[in-house]
């Protein structure tokens, strides 16, 4: 019996040996596998930034469901272009196959809607030979004609425009920020800001949706706009870039600036409001004070100002003067007018609802000789300002309340306008929700916030 079992074993004996053998080979090119494929994954979270990253490995969602979509293999590099493939993919599907379930952007109708849905107005200029005094409306995208002498009761809800010229994609206006009318031809002269880079040019009885006679393509962020009819020069503000260019009057499509003022020696900063004094030669520029270190490329922040600047400057220019500091009361200051003969500047002062005047010559940090400022005064939020020397006024486009104010040239404190023109009823504020940057959900208050 002994023997017997002696014999039964060693086969089984052997099987055994065998499978250990299996095992252990297994277990070694196991280890040495997993030990590559971290070794690998470390590699991998060593690369370089702008080298192709793996992110995740997502299943795949059920038909009727909605999570994230697994990004296709095929797509090549960056992950940019593989979440463009699958937006790509994800149309031509939804084309061939009616009923599918959606992938990529969704689009869905809002259970509701938060906007201003009365006309909030950014700039204003006049056209003397025709008595019309026109207004940008940033809001609903388009630019509204009124009579000068135009002046909303108290109890109307609001003013009829003449006549308007609408907003839309024929138009190529996107919150329109700066305007100018030609003295001569009154053709409208309309800067576009934040989404299209366009400058629109309309004649002067444009109205309804019409196509612009010319338009120019400009740099992105073009704010304002001032005019040199004696040399033919159209001057921009470019917020983005911290510039400022200058075209031909006459410039279309993709013509190219024919001079640019830029660089830190500039002391630009986020430039808004510019106004040309072609009499004694000399180019002023309204700042927020948000700004560029060229050399470190790095953002700054300084106190806003007026920057001057010799007339044809170009380059790197320093200004010559900067009328910078708390004494000022600038906050945000926005579009100017020179008056050349009376050697004064209007500012629209955005941030302290109010109309601050300076001598051309000043510099530093030193006091308006006149602010127009108070709740009498109905200057709420102003961004745009026009001296009509021919009548000795003064008019304000106020985007904080839709309304349109005209004063004495000479107006000074908590002074009531001559009078207003109002786009909505008397006391309605605006929204201000301009340019929304982004948006966010706070959860313990159930509130939507939205930076503007």
């Amino acid at each position: 019996m002994p023997e017997k079992r002696n014999r039964n074993f060693r086969p089984v004996a052997g099987l055994l040996l065998l499978l250990i053998a299996a095992a252990s080979l297994l277990l070694f090119y196991g280890r040495t596998w997993q030990s590559e494929m971290v070794m690998a994954s470390r590699d991998a979270l060593r690369r370089p930034a702008g080298a192709p990253q793996f992110v995740s490995i997502e299943p795949l969602p059920p038909a009727d469901g909605e999570m994230c979509q697994l990004v296709p293999a095929s797509a090549s590099a960056l992950l940019a272009e593989a979440l463009q493939q699958e937006e790509e993919s994800a149309t031509a599907a939804s084309g061939a196959a009616k009923g599918a379930s959606a992938v990529g952007n969704a689009d869905r109708k809002p259970a509701r809607t938060i906007r201003d849905t009365f006309p909030t107005y950014s700039a204003i200029a006049l056209n003397l030979q025709k008595d019309e005094v026109l207004v940008q409306d940033e809001n609903l995208f388009g630019i509204k004609i009124f009579n000068r002498l135009d002046n909303t009761p108290p109890k109307a809800a609001f003013t009829e425009p003449k006549r308007s010229i609408a907003g839309g994609e024929t138009t190529k206006m996107q919150f329109n920020c700066g305007l100018y009318v030609d003295p001569m031809t009154g053709d409208i002269y309309s800067v576009t800001n934040d989404t299209i880079n366009e400058l629109t040019v309309f004649p002067a009885s444009a109205s309804g949706e019409v196509l612009p006679k010319r338009s120019l393509r400009t740099p992105h962020g073009t704010y304002g706009i001032s005019v040199d009819e004696d040399a033919q020069e159209m001057y921009l503000t470019v917020q983005h870039d911290n510039s400022v260019v200058v075209y031909p009057k006459e410039a279309k499509d993709r013509d190219k600036p024919i001079r640019t003022l830029e660089g830190d020696q500039t002391q630009l900063a986020d430039p808004h409001g510019v106004a040309v004094d072609f009499k004694n030669n000399l180019m002023f520029v309204t700042n927020h004070g948000n700004g560029i270190v060229q050399a470190l490329k790095a953002g700054k922040f300084t106190p806003p100002s007026i920057t001057v600047y010799p007339l044809k400057a170009s380059g790197d220019t320093a200004p010559i003067r900067v009328i910078q500091g708390p004494k000022t009361r600038m906050n945000w200051p926005a579009s100017l007018w020179v008056d050349s003969e009376r050697g004064e500047l209007y500012v629209a002062n955005d941030a302290d609802d109010s109309v601050v005047v300076f001598k051309t010559t000043d510099s530093g940090d030193v006091a308006p000789q006149r602010v127009i400022r108070g709740p009498k005064s109905h200057v709420k939020n102003p961004t745009g300002v026009y001296l009509d020397s021919k009548h000795d006024e003064l008019w304000v486009s106020n985007m904080g309340n839709h309304s349109a104010t005209v004063y004495n040239r000479t107006a000074n404190g908590d002074t009531a306008p001559l009078r207003i023109i109002r786009s909505a009823p008397l006391g309605k504020l605006a929204l201000a929700i301009g340019n929304p940057g982004a948006v966010a959900y706070d959860s313990k208050r159930d509130e939507i916030l939205a930076p503007n």
